[in-house]
């Protein structure tokens, strides 16, 4: 029967070094009280979180599953989802955010939507919506493109691709870029946008030192240039026509 199946819990993390419950609503945590089998990116991580969250949680009576791009090939899916079949409610923890978004995942829970396995998604941060939602850039119409690519020019390409696709669709486009290479990338949209393109720079976001600006390109080439290297940066932009 359906109905004594168990639950996938897509479980949010912090994205940020502040009081854990500044972002994770306290519901979440009585969730997570109930679960014993959890999807992690990284044990370690996952182990931190769960002893940060709840300092008496039974870590040592848990299971754990790595799934990240090193065991995303060589992972049994079917059998972690074969104890939530058996009545074995699971959660799926990301290294900082949500799961699936930007993060693995997403082959688990639609196996899980396939196998009628009820999926619940819990509330917590999202770097890329929360810097959409302080850009002031358009939230109707807008796309996550992930990371760019490093190639120089292959970066400048893309970027002039990004920009024209968002003045064509009045469309928001956001990106991420890992972190000790953001000013390369920061300085491929100098170089590459229009004087009147608006571009948000969203850093250590829900972090005391967190930093989020939008100006257009010819305000951002006039400005003191923000301090962007290995510190966790969203960027947006949104070109006019």
């Amino acid at each position: 029967m359906s109905d004594n199946k168990g639950k996938l819990y897509l479980l949010p993390t912090p994205i940020g070094d502040n009081d854990i419950f500044a972002s994770i609503p306290v519901y979440n945590k009585t969730i997570i009280d109930t679960i014993r089998v959890f999807v992690v990116e990284e044990i370690r991580t996952a182990r931190r979180f769960l002893r940060k969250l709840n300092p008496d949680f039974p870590i040592d009576d848990c299971r754990f599953y790595i799934l990240n791009e090193h065991t995303l090939s060589s992972i049994d899916l079917s059998s972690i989802l074969r104890l939530a079949i058996e009545g074995e409610s699971i959660g799926v923890l990301s290294e900082a955010g949500l799961p699936c978004v930007a993060d693995p995942g997403s082959d688990l829970v639609l196996l899980a939507q396939q196998k009628d396995i009820t999926v619940v998604p819990l509330v917590g941060p999202s770097s890329i919506t929360m810097t959409l939602m302080a850009s002031g850039l358009c939230g109707q119409q807008f796309a996550f493109h992930g990371y760019l690519p490093a190639n120089k020019s292959e970066l400048i390409d893309k970027v002039h691709k990004l920009e024209q696709s968002s003045r064509l669709q009045r469309q928001t486009q956001l990106f991420i870029e890992t972190p000790y290479r953001n000013n390369q990338v920061f300085d491929a949209l100098l170089t590459v946008c229009k004087a009147n393109t608006l571009l948000c720079i969203a850093c250590n976001i829900n972090q005391n030192e967190e930093y989020i600006k939008t100006k257009t390109i010819m305000q951002w080439k006039q400005c003191p240039q923000p301090q962007l290297h290995k510190k966790p940066t969203v960027f947006a932009l949104l070109a006019e026509k």
